[in-house]
């Protein structure tokens, strides 16, 4: 039975795509939920899954072919006993262009005999048949391999040949041959060291630019950002805090949390909580435009940025005024993982109030980020750097300092508020047990 793999429903306003990479080729058998290929929508990659086991047919649209929702991308051929696809023999030709073999032997095309002069040297395969293509030393016809186009986009990723991967027997090339290339050692992987060439000249000039087309994912980001920056009345403020008593948290219960919870307690769970407090007490920072009317938000969605395989991705942590510092941690985890594994999915990125964005992982010491639509907040985090700071009775003392900065939609959000906000953001860091107390 054949199955019609169709490009899945990508969420509310969604309605085309790009198909990203084929992970398996025609003929190549999948077992059911198996990722057969990559859609890039304008919000994330999604992996289709087969569904049902089976040997994959026919592949209708290639990478980078833009397709719609409902369209059909290739066909299955349903049965876990159904056998690849099997590439036609190579069929040699002679010089006439007829078939060489037997046909080709029984009526072997004349040749001229050349002028009999006293030197002249008889032509041993002027005269006789052409070799069969089955014959033990191998034509190079016969050493042509099927390459499957997933293993062939993988070939080309990592410069790695043909010649260079085991095929499975009957010459069939697959993706896993290719991953255990890539993983075998350098000297097994890097074939024959090439003979030395004489000089030709010099070497043609480097190419300096390379084109390379933007992805579903990138093109939205793009587009978003600059849509932010022309509907928004952006404008950032900036405060700094003291890190001191969340490291002292993290260094006297951080091991008996992992023991605990099976996850480190890091410090984006005390900015969730933290921003949660800081929404509750402002709420026009958790509002967005609508028309000509503000929404005010009663629920905590917290978006986090994170780097996912294909690009910037904003998973939300539901309910994040609900949940304890273990589950934020968890769930912060998963969905960091699934982003770096392209395994993301339109409900993880749905439906954020408030976006939280960390450039200090990255060593970023300060920046103004920039609102993730139709949100009217996002906290920018960065690096904690020591630096001298004058304390109780005016003396100056090292400490662990973070700046930390809110960018927010001057339209919704007055300045009072925003700086008020942040101002209860960093008295509940520098002073954690305000974010258990409620206060």
């Amino acid at each position: 039975m054949r199955i019609q793999l169709k490009v899945p429903s990508l969420g509310e306003s969604v309605t085309q795509a790009t198909v990203g990479a084929w992970l398996k080729g025609e003929g190549d058998a999948v077992q059911a939920d198996e990722p057969i290929v990559e859609v890039e929508s304008e919000k994330a990659t999604v992996a289709l899954p087969a569904p049902a086991a089976g040997v994959l047919r026919r592949v209708l649209k290639r990478t980078g072919d833009t397709v719609a929702v409902g369209e059909v991308l290739g066909e299955l051929e349903e049965g876990a006993g159904a056998q690849p696809v099997a590439a036609p023999a190579p069929v040699a030709r002679g010089g006439n262009g007829a078939p060489r073999g037997a046909s080709a032997a029984a009526k072997p095309t004349p040749v001229a005999s050349p002028p009999s002069t006293p030197t002249a040297t008889p032509i041993a395969t002027s005269t006789a048949p052409p070799t069969p293509t089955s014959s033990a030393t191998p034509t190079p016809t016969s050493n042509v391999r099927r390459i499957t186009p997933s293993a062939r986009r993988l070939m080309a990723e990592h410069g790695v040949t043909a010649e260079q991967v085991a095929s499975a027997p009957g010459g069939h090339v697959g993706r896993d041959d290719v991953v255990r290339a890539l993983r075998a050692p350098a000297a097994e992987t890097r074939g024959p060291e090439p003979e030395p060439q004489a000089p030709a000249g010099p070497a043609a000039p480097a190419a300096r630019e390379r084109v390379v087309p933007m992805t579903s994912l990138r093109r939205t980001v793009a587009r978003r950002l600059v849509e932010a920056q022309h509907t928004a009345a952006i404008l950032t403020t900036f405060n700094e805090v003291d890190m001191s008593r969340v490291l002292a948290l993290r260094e006297k219960h951080g091991e008996a949390f992992l023991a605990k919870h099976g996850v480190k307690l890091g410090f984006m769970s005390f900015f969730v909580k933290a921003a949660v407090e800081g929404l509750r007490a402002f709420p026009a920072v958790n509002a967005e435009v609508r028309g000509t009317d503000i929404v005010y938000k009663d629920h905590y969605d917290i978006g986090v940025a994170v780097g996912g395989g294909k690009g910037l991705v904003v998973p939300v942590i539901r309910d994040a005024d609900a949940i304890s510092f273990a589950e934020v941690e968890k769930t912060l985890g998963a969905l960091a993982k699934k982003a770096r594994e392209n395994r993301i999915t339109m409900d993880d990125l749905a439906g954020g109030t408030f976006t939280i964005s960390n450039g200090g992982i990255y060593g970023s010491l300060l920046s103004t980020p920039i609102l993730n639509p139709p949100q009217s907040g996002i906290l920018g985090l960065h690096k904690i750097e020591k630096r001298a700071v004058v304390g109780e009775g005016d003396r100056v003392e090292v400490r662990p300092m973070m700046y930390v900065a809110l960018s927010y939609d001057h339209r919704v959000v007055d300045g009072r508020e925003a700086v008020s906000f942040l101002v209860k953001v960093k008295e509940a860091i520098e002073d954690p047990e305000r974010i258990l107390l409620e206060v």
